[in-house]
């Protein structure tokens, strides 16, 4: 009878987990890969890939799909960027860091 592997890891303060190494192997899990899991009636959780859906996010389909007729239609409404607005993007968001282990707020649970 094959050993059984056993493997732990710990929730943040955001419910959120790494997938222990050995267990991305055995399911084959990349960045951005989905999980799947089953509930059995006895409380056992079952973790297996997900299958791809090869539609994808029918939303970002429709919005890029917009933009792209918009762009064709309208090319005289795309404007340069220029280097005083990516100063200004950079003088906004220097200073700001995130702790993606902090707890959310309640508005954001």
């Amino acid at each position: 009878m094959p050993a059984t592997l056993e493997v732990e890891s710990t929730l943040t303060d955001r419910y959120q987990t790494t997938v222990p190494e050995t267990v991305r192997r055995a399911l084959r899990l990349g960045k951005r890969d989905k999980i799947h899991y089953t509930i059995r009636p006895s409380g056992e959780v079952v973790l297996t890939r997900a299958e791809s859906s090869e539609g994808g996010d029918p939303v970002l389909g429709q919005f890029l799909g917009f933009l792209a007729r918009d762009i064709a239609q309208h090319p005289e409404r795309l404007q340069v960027i220029d280097a005083n607005f990516v100063l200004r993007l950079q003088l906004l968001t220097g200073g700001i860091e995130v702790d993606l282990d902090l707890p959310l707020s309640a508005d954001d649970e």
